[in-house]
């Protein structure tokens, strides 16, 4: 499905029935590729939203300065546009600092937050220096052929052990970037978030992975004291991807965290 948002073009999928769950996926993929096993497991408890970022998967390009700030406008606007007034946010890397930028924002749309494998934008989780080398990096993997943009990118995704049957549709994803999307992401994810993590009063999730080496747990452990009353789950096994490379273990802590939260809200 595709929707004009704020002069976008947007690719999004929505399935099911019940209260809505926004699934925002990272930098590199796209909705299908990241979300997939989530979307259908979810979709028969809720109505499940997930969306192509600007510059990824099926959606237009965003123009020269689209900041963390103007995603999360347009991702408030595609839920507007949707009617939908309430969801639990999730997001994976680049996905759950967009996800804090929109709580911030606009934080009447949010029931819940979860970070997967998340930062409080690079700078916030960071610092100056490892965030000027991550976007240098990225800015010049930004300008490989496809298949060497893989061969950069996907060491950082999974754990050693990773199924190769799971990791290949997400793998076919990323050789289809976007080079400017790409560094529109790379670009938004390096802005600091950490302002916001003591302002978050919704019920927050925090899933991190033990073999992660972009975000490792103790960026996690960082949030958790940052974020009153939050729950930090720490996944033993897959990397960055866990949503791909562990699909069930993610799924089932998702499913039990926004089944407590709707249980706290009937």
């Amino acid at each position: 499905m595709h929707v004009d948002v704020c002069g976008l073009d947007i690719a999004f999928e929505r399935t099911g029935t019940g209260p809505a769950v926004v699934l925002a996926h990272g930098f590199v993929g796209d909705a299908r590729s990241t979300w997939g096993h989530q979307i259908e497991a979810l979709s028969s408890e809720y109505t499940v939203i997930a969306w192509d970022a600007p510059g990824a998967g099926g959606s237009s390009e965003p123009p020269a300065g689209f900041d963390m700030n103007a995603y999360a406008d347009c991702l408030a606007e595609l839920l507007r546009a949707l009617r939908i007034e309430r969801a639990h946010l999730v997001g994976l890397s680049f996905g759950a600092a967009l996800a804090l930028a929109v709580f911030h924002r606009h934080r009447r749309l949010i029931s819940s937050l979860t970070l997967v494998s998340g930062y409080a934008g690079w700078l916030g989780s960071l610092g100056v220096e490892e965030s000027e080398q991550r976007l240098t990096r990225s800015l010049e993997a930004s300008r490989l052929h496809p298949d060497e943009f893989v061969a950069t990118m996907a060491p950082s995704m999974f754990s050693d052990s990773a199924d190769s049957r799971l990791v290949a549709p997400f793998l076919d994803s990323v050789r289809a970037f976007h080079p400017d999307g790409f560094r529109a992401m790379a670009r938004a994810s390096y802005a600091d978030q950490r302002h916001v993590l003591a302002e978050i009063d919704v019920p927050t999730l925090l899933l991190y992975s033990s073999h992660d080496v972009r975000a490792p747990v103790s960026l996690g452990e960082d949030i958790h004291r940052a974020v009153p009353g939050s729950e930090l789950v720490v996944l033993t096994g897959p990397g960055h991807v866990s949503t791909v490379e562990a699909p069930n273990d993610v799924t089932r802590e998702l499913r039990r965290f926004l089944r407590s939260v709707e249980s706290s809200l009937a």
